[in-house]
């Protein structure tokens, strides 16, 4: 796994955490790629702790796909964080 600062951030605390083994999205994960993605899940919780945002909470976000708004081909979580995050979808 991989983790850094988003280049764009949307948070006060925004941050990506990725696999190394390169996987388009969440879609394409299969049963070969349970204790990946569970490993990808605990780092991140780690990740979140190291930037001092747990404790008050933060948002996970994976987009999966054009309608999804993924902008990148490869699997990644962001950590959104730092300040209260505001609805999950703009109504």
């Amino acid at each position: 796994m991989l983790a850094f600062h988003d280049i764009h951030p949307q948070a006060p605390v925004h941050a990506l955490v990725i696999p190394k083994r390169h996987i388009v999205c969440m879609d394409d994960l299969g049963e070969a790629d349970r204790e990946m993605a569970g490993y990808l899940m605990e780092r991140t919780a780690h990740v979140a702790r190291l930037l001092n945002v747990a404790q008050n909470g933060y948002r996970t976000l994976l987009n999966t796909r054009a309608h999804g708004g993924q902008e990148v081909d490869h699997l990644h979580v962001h950590i959104l964080g730092g300040t209260r995050i505001g609805p999950m979808v703009c109504r």
